[in-house]
């Protein structure tokens, strides 16, 4: 199963390495990843394959939330086709 995860903050060093990690270390591989910088605000979208994810989805999806409360970003996550759903034309 494949999902989007989105990822916003304040830019600081590290905010890659650090999600990259997070997804590592839950068995969640990053398909394809794409970030800019807003003026001092960090954005990175990623899709990611679930398969071999260590956790269930909602409890990935919490503990993603408090991961990125303590690196001071705000990281959700979605199944790819609601995702796909809710952005259609």
């Amino acid at each position: 199963m494949k999902a989007i995860v989105t990822v916003l903050g304040k830019d600081k060093v590290g905010i890659i390495a650090d999600v990259a990690n997070i997804m590592k270390d839950y068995g969640v591989n990053i398909c394809d990843i794409s970030q800019t910088l807003m003026q001092e605000y960090f954005t990175m979208i990623m899709l990611v394959d679930l398969s071999a994810a260590t956790v269930d989805f909602s409890e990935l999806q919490k503990n993603l939330a408090a991961s990125g409360e303590n690196i001071g970003v705000d990281i959700r996550i979605q199944h790819q086709d609601l995702f796909d759903s809710m952005h259609k034309i």
